[in-house]
């Protein structure tokens, strides 16, 4: 397969599975196009993402290292990329500029201070499923409530966004993790929508400090501007608080699909015969919240199985395909079996580059998965499986609705 045969990927992520499955057959490493012509290798096995991911010479910095990155103004249909790699924080940021960022984040998601947020996180469950309980004998969404709720109020009281800002945050968010519209309109209303709902919450927290997360970055910057710019505060909001909520609500919803749609790993999963953090990691694996995520790109050639990644190509993180590859998982690497005890997944990343949310994400899944279905233990799904609808993204791997009875 040559480069000019590049495999282009459904931007509404229809099928990420199968799609995952049939790139694999073509190789280690495949030619791929995003959507708006965006060209990019995509891995297809765990054992090469993961060689690539903790490899030095592939970069998170566009502006160094991406061979296109001065046409980009040139093709208006890349223009939804930018919320992605047109930014300045951990996410598109390689070497000593990307651990500076990190440094000044990392503390406020340690183990210790997730599991002082763990009362918050049980309480805003509780009352998300009082909620519930009047919707006895209708269909509800869960996604709607308690799967995106739930992280997106934990996200914002950590980050002290105002409850008029919520709305526009949530859904500044899912406007760039939807991937099939490419038009310059699209990706014209994802940045002025950056440029004034995240300016609003710095230039309420400046006015109304807080002890918030918020308010902390705000003052690193005033105080020492080499540690942190204008321009990678702004950012590095924009990052931590969209990951922060809406990879965590796939995780929920794509928890409670799986469980109801294997019953009998529900019945070991309420006999205690299998954990709840397994039912966690193995949602990861098969289910992950991102299933790809753009864009590394290769600082000098590399030689992956054969192909050789040339120096400025660009590289997609494809968390789907490495949780499903039979070479490393077996050949029922498809199938969802919470008792695999699959915990070496790569959905949250791996090295300087896991994700540093991963504990807050854990502690509210587990305890909304729990507290779910202890509360309704008549809960079912109220359509057939093959009527979910997945996210119209290549990158958000989740469902648009999960419509459940809450009893059966």
């Amino acid at each position: 397969m040559t480069v000019t045969d590049r495999v282009v990927l459904d931007p509404f992520g229809t099928d990420i599975s199968g799609e995952s499955a049939r790139l694999r057959t073509l190789g280690p490493i495949v030619p791929v196009e995003l959507p708006g012509g965006i060209p990019a290798w995509a891995p297809t096995g765990y054992d090469t993402l993961r060689e690539l991911i903790l490899d030095p010479r592939v970069s998170k910095d566009p502006r160094r290292h991406w061979r296109l990155w001065p046409e980009i103004g040139e093709h208006p249909s890349w223009g939804w990329i930018l919320g992605w790699v047109g930014v300045v924080n951990m996410l598109s940021t390689y070497g000593a500029d990307h651990a500076r960022l990190r440094k000044l984040v990392a503390p406020s998601f340690t183990q210790r201070r997730t599991e002082e947020m763990r009362t918050r996180v049980e309480t805003v469950t509780s009352e998300l499923l009082d909620a519930l309980e009047s919707a006895d004998g209708e269909v509800v969404d869960l996604r709607a409530g308690p799967a995106r709720p739930l992280p997106l109020r934990i996200i914002c009281e950590l980050f002290g966004v105002p409850e008029e800002l919520r709305a526009d945050t949530a859904r500044l968010i899912a406007a760039i993790m939807d991937t099939s519209d490419p038009s310059p309109e699209h990706a014209a209303f994802v940045q002025e929508r950056i440029g004034t709902v995240l300016p609003a919450l710095i230039a309420h927290r400046t006015e109304h400090p807080g002890d918030d997360l918020t308010t902390e970055l705000i003052r690193v910057r005033d105080e020492d501007g080499d540690r942190l710019s204008d321009e990678e505060l702004l950012y590095t909001l924009l990052l931590v608080i969209g990951a922060g909520f809406e990879t965590t609500v796939n995780l929920i919803g794509n928890a409670v699909v799986a469980l109801l749609t294997h019953p009998g790993q529900l019945a070991a999963v309420r006999s205690g015969e299998i954990g709840w953090e397994a039912v966690v990691d193995e949602t990861l694996r098969v289910h992950p919240s991102i299933a790809a995520l753009p864009l590394r790109f290769a600082v000098e050639d590399i030689e992956v199985g054969g192909v050789t990644v040339a120096a400025g190509d660009a590289i997609i993180t494809t968390y789907a395909a490495a949780g499903l590859d039979p070479a490393h998982y077996g050949p029922d690497a498809g199938d969802f079996e919470a008792a695999r005890g699959a915990d070496d997944h790569l959905a949250f990343g791996i090295g300087v580059h896991r994700c540093v949310g991963a504990p807050l994400a854990r502690v509210e899944a587990l305890t909304a998965l729990a507290a779910l279905f202890e509360r309704f233990p008549g809960l079912r799904l109220a359509v057939g499986a093959d009527e979910l609808r997945q996210v119209p993204s290549f990158i958000a791997f989740g469902w648009q609705e999960v419509p459940v009875r809450l009893r059966g």
